[in-house]
């Protein structure tokens, strides 16, 4: 099957295109979710290449009939993850709610390259898992590479060394992705320094679809990447667990060209 992946401009109201993302992969059988769980991707908010607060809004608005949805992210060496999280307090509610994988006292152990590691509990089916995370240039990706933060502890520069495969067994670990989403607010440069913000373009896009690869692969194209130097695509490839050739993914609403 031919995935789906939706390129909209949010044109000045992001949770209209948020909407009109989901309508064109058909992606409302998924809404009514009891539980969700939302991984953002911030590691140093001081760098800004996290998604916006209307972005973030947008998506957790769209399970409105969820019973909870958490936001989750764990402890790094740029401070613990609920004081990062306040970063979208706007958004929390009594149905809504920050939450640190660092902290959960309900784990499951799974494998990583070879490393047994404490997953929380939060992460697992039948709860509906969401990647979320920002456009940006060179290799790193941003779907897959914001699952590093699924790692407890701060330690987790010890998976760089073989990222790719470590980003896809965490995937698998928590019985994959069930919904990416990019924001494309800004497009992000690859010069990244410690506690500096990075350059960003305006782009006002989102990139919405059920397969995180396909997903991945569009937002690189983008990002004038090419797909399969994402670490992550390149096993992903290999592995047969998504399509990383762009000509293979119908891109629904803009035409990517326009923006090449």
């Amino acid at each position: 099957m031919v995935p789906k992946v939706a390129l909209v401009k949010t044109k000045g109201n992001v949770a209209e295109a948020y909407q009109q993302a989901l309508k064109l992969i058909g992606g409302k059988d998924f809404l009514d979710a009891p539980n969700v769980t939302i991984k953002v991707g911030l590691y140093d908010k001081r760098n800004t290449n996290y998604p916006t607060v209307q972005v973030v809004k947008a998506v957790v608005d769209s399970f409105a009939n969820s019973k909870r949805v958490l936001i989750v992210e764990s402890d790094n060496h740029n401070g613990k993850a609920l004081e990062r999280l306040q970063e979208w307090k706007e958004v929390f509610s009594d149905r809504v709610t920050p939450f640190s994988l660092s902290d959960d006292p309900h784990i499951r152990e799974v494998t990583i390259c070879g490393e047994k590691i404490r997953f929380s509990s939060t992460l697992f089916k039948p709860n509906f898992f969401v990647s979320l995370h920002v456009l940006r240039k060179g290799k790193a990706g941003c779907i897959f590479k914001n699952l590093l933060g699924l790692i407890p502890d701060t330690r987790k520069e010890r998976f760089h060394d073989n990222l790719g495969a470590a980003l896809i067994e965490m995937a698998e670990a928590v019985g994959w992705i069930d919904l990416a989403v990019i924001d494309g607010t800004y497009i992000y440069g690859s010069e990244w320094k410690e506690g500096l913000p990075l350059k960003r373009e305006r782009r006002d896009l989102l990139i919405v679809g059920r397969d995180p690869v396909a997903v991945e692969t569009v937002g690189s194209t983008l990002a004038e990447e090419d797909p399969l130097a994402i670490p992550a695509l390149a096993i992903a490839q290999k592995r047969k667990l998504g399509e990383t050739d762009i000509n293979r993914i119908e891109i629904l609403g803009e035409n990517i060209n326009n923006f090449l």
